[in-house]
This record gives structure tokens, C-alpha cells and sequence, in this order.
């Protein structure tokens, strides 16, 4: 068989093409609901630093869902080469599973946990329900959206968040557990995560508040416009650090293990800090919180450790089939 120049300029440009697809490799991100545009960006910019660097093409796909069903999707045979979750039970269950490293802690800087967020108070446009603290989130009549614990951090953070509130006021566990049983009587329904929460508040109008991280207020202005919600910082909260982790099963059965540490390096990075910075999402390193001051307002934090001992404990003391919120919520 012969071919035109024509026809075979055309088959050799699709051999090119075939063999630079199979010379791309793919990467595979399972992260939190409300990190989607943060990990869109910053995929982007690691993308072409890669490139730059090596050489070589990337590419890396992105899932988003509660981070308790992410860890639970991985758990099931979901290859994602790392996770980025926003709590370090969900990356202690991949490693109970051993798909993470035992010690993934270790693996990188800030017991791997390269950002950290805290949970804020969004409210429409105006505040017309005159929101400040958490105490107003337990007044009669006030209905709260908050995302449901089990199945997601950002419902962890807040329960923990509110808990927390009390107990930093000199509040003691009992007191504790009265208020954010108050809380829950004011929450019409629970969302499965933090976009679907967003969702519940802005798409189907429900709820006076919504609780959730700090980085949604720049993902709410650019999905449903500026002007749409206020941020109220209330007068304390909690730290809420974002974990990641590399998934040694899918790394080692696709030979990525170099370009998923490189994807969390990069994270860590400067350049990564900044996107993180920019999507308001904390970042570690000093200089560029810093530089970014004037976006994260300055509250009162305290830790996980501070007042449930760590997050595992806290997972079992208060997440676990019939411990404290299942008593809390189910006896509203």
C-alpha cells in the first residue's frame, strides 16, 4: 500500500500524538467539596511548572465530594494517586486501610498539612438576621445549614468549631454539649459537604446562616456573584488544617510516585502558597500569609488538640456510631 504525501504527513502526526498521550502522565487528586476551584488553579500552575522543569507533560484530574465519602470512594478502589482532605481522620482511615503511609505525616512539612482554613458564618446580603456569634446561631427561629458530620470535615469542623466556642469561653463539656444541641435543633436539613451545603443556601434558598470554611466566600462570589453573602468572622474558632497524603497502591501499581510527591511539593511551594492565598484558603508559609494579611482576619483560634485531646479521639468520642452527635441530633 502507498501513501500521498498528504495521507502520510497525516499518519505521522497522529503517531506523534499517540505517543506524546502515552508519554503524559496522569494524576489522579481526590480532594474535599469546597478545595474545587483552589485545586483547578493550582493543577494548572503545576502543569506547566512540571513541564518547565522536566521536560515532560502532566496532567491531573480532580475529584471533589464530602471528604469522608472521598476517603471511603479511595477505600473502594478509587485510584487516586494523593489525596488533599480537610481532615486527618479521613487520610488515618486510607492509612488503617494501608493505602497510606503509617507515618504520612512525616512525609512532608507541618505534619503534612501544607494550608489550614477555619470556619466562618456566611449570611445574606446585609445580615438581616443581625448575625455576630455563635450564640446568635441558637436563638428561636434561626435556621443554620451546616454540612452533616459523618459524611463530611466541613460538618466536623463546625460541630467541633461550636463545641469548641463554649469551652474557650471557659464553658465546660457538659455546657458544651447543651449548645450545640441547641445548634442542631436549628438546622432544617444536612448537607452531604461543603458545595452541597452552598447549594442548599444559595440555589434553594434555605437557612439564615451557613457554616462552613473561609476560602467558600471567594468561591460563592465567583459562582453566584459579589454581594450575594457577608462573612461575619465570629469571636472565636477553630483551626482546621488541610492534610494530604500520598496513595501508595495506586502509586505503585502506576509508577507515579515521583510525580505525586512532585504535585505536593509543589503545593508547598511559593507559587502554591500564593493560589492558596488567593482562594482564601490559609497559607503555611509566614511570608506569603504575610503578604496576604489583609484577606484572613485575625480571631481567636484554637486547636483540635486544645480541647478533644486530637481528631481521632474527637472522631470517637463525638463522629462514631452513637457517640455525641448521633445522642445530640437524633433526640432533637
Amino acid at each position: 500500500m502507498t501513501f500521498s504525501p498528504r495521507h502520510l504527513l497525516a499518519v505521522l502526526a497522529l503517531s506523534a500524538a499517540s505517543l506524546a498521550h502515552a508519554q503524559t502522565t496522569n494524576l489522579l487528586n481526590v480532594s474535599y467539596d469546597v478545595a474545587r476551584e483552589f485545586y483547578k488553579d493550582l493543577n494548572s500552575a503545576f502543569v506547566a511548572n512540571y513541564k518547565k522543569t522536566t521536560g515532560k507533560d502532566i496532567k491531573v484530574d480532580q475529584s471533589h465530594a464530602g471528604s469522608s465519602a472521598q476517603a471511603r470512594a479511595v477505600s473502594d478502589g478509587l485510584d487516586a494517586d494523593v489525596v488533599t482532605m480537610n481532615t486527618t481522620t479521613d487520610v488515618d482511615f486510607l492509612a488503617d486501610k494501608g493505602l497510606v503511609d503509617k507515618e504520612w505525616r512525616k512525609r512532608f512539612a507541618g505534619n503534612a498539612a501544607p494550608t489550614s482554613s477555619t470556619m466562618l458564618f456566611l449570611v445574606r446580603n446585609g445580615n438581616p438576621k443581625g448575625v455576630r456569634d455563635w450564640d446568635d446561631l441558637i436563638k428561636p427561629g434561626m435556621q443554620v445549614v451546616v454540612v452533616n458530620p459523618k459524611t463530611g470535615g466541613n460538618g466536623r469542623m463546625a460541630y467541633l468549631a461550636a463545641w469548641g466556642y463554649v469551652r474557650s469561653k471557659g464553658g465546660t463539656d457538659a455546657q458544651a454539649a447543651e449548645f450545640v444541641a441547641k445548634l442542631y435543633k436549628n438546622v432544617p436539613v444536612l448537607a452531604r459537604g461543603g458545595r452541597d451545603a452552598t447549594g442548599i443556601f444559595l440555589q434553594r434558598n434555605i437557612g439564615d446562616v451557613l457554616v462552613t470554611f473561609e476560602s467558600e466566600v471567594v468561591s460563592v462570589d465567583k459562582e453566584f456573584g459579589a454581594g450575594k453573602v457577608d462573612a461575619v468572622h465570629p469571636s472565636a474558632s477553630i483551626v482546621a488544617e488541610n492534610p494530604v497524603a500520598i496513595v501508595e497502591r495506586t502509586v505503585k501499581k502506576k509508577n507515579t510516585a515521583e510525580q505525586a510527591k512532585a504535585y505536593i511539593d509543589f503545593i508547598y511551594s511559593p507559587e502554591g502558597q500564593e493560589i492558596a492565598a488567593k482562594h482564601n484558603i490559609r497559607p503555611r508559609n509566614e511570608a506569603v500569609l504575610k503578604k496576604y494579611a489583609s484577606a484572613f482576619k485575625p480571631l481567636k483560634l484554637f486547636t483540635v488538640d486544645q480541647y478533644f485531646g486530637s481528631m481521632a479521639e474527637a472522631q470517637k468520642v463525638h463522629f462514631n456510631d452513637g457517640g455525641q452527635f448521633d445522642k445530640l441530633y437524633t433526640t432533637r
